[in-house]
């Protein structure tokens, strides 16, 4: 096989899993078997093993001799602590959406907390919560802050919202969306200030409803 199709197929391969471990298809604690993979996947044992090893660089998988690879599980302080790092990123990238939106980005975040408040009447809690990350993604975007970005999206590759659903715990789902539309009103008043106190609030929320999650409260 070609050196070029063989890193297109280990690209392929990586792109895969870390999608499959995100979406919550492999499941944290999860083993990750070679021959399995490949068979599920289509790909060469080899291009899972590279995948895997990148997996494991970027703390989604981990490893250990005799005892093969498996999805790795993040503890709850792990989980407060990613947040944490998110907090001080996106109070600092919401700040500059809430600067630079357009008539065109703030009607865009009204369509997706729209579609949000549609999920959550018809029960959609996990769709709800699809959406909530694409609200997010979508401030980070209309930031324009390519670091904050960058970073946050490693943060996000940890899967913490994955290990830990946070929409399901009682009352949080209905919470966490005046929480979205404080944020989107004080982004759409180009209102820094008020945008960086939202988005603060919201994710102080999120950290209390994983650690009452983790505790049972799912």
């Amino acid at each position: 096989m070609p050196a070029l199709e063989k890193a297109t197929e280990v690209q392929q391969a990586y792109q895969r899993l870390r999608e499959a471990i995100l979406q919550g298809e492999l499941l944290p604690g999860q083993r990750l078997v070679e021959k399995e993979l490949s068979e599920r996947f289509g790909l060469g044992r080899a291009a899972i093993r590279t995948a895997l090893a990148k997996l494991e660089q970027d703390g989604l998988v981990e490893s250990e001799p005799y005892r093969g690879a498996w999805v790795r599980v993040i503890t709850e302080e792990e989980a407060v602590e990613i947040l944490e790092a998110r907090m001080a990123l996106e109070c600092l990238a919401v700040r500059h959406a809430a600067r630079k939106a357009t008539s065109e980005a703030i009607t865009r975040l009204r369509q997706i907390h729209a579609q949000m408040e549609a999920r959550f009447r018809e029960g959609d809690l996990l769709g709800m919560s699809e959406l909530n990350s694409l609200f997010h993604r979508t401030l980070v975007e209309i930031s324009g802050h390519g670091a904050a970005r960058r970073l946050i999206e490693a943060l996000r590759a940890q899967g913490v919202r994955h290990q830990f659903r946070t929409v399901l715990v009682p009352g949080r789902s209905q919470r966490s969306l005046e929480e979205h539309r404080l944020i989107l009103e004080a982004v759409a008043a180009h209102d820094e200030e008020a945008a960086e106190r939202a988005m603060k609030a919201h994710l102080q929320g999120v950290i209390a409803a994983l650690r009452q999650a983790k505790g049972g409260g799912v």
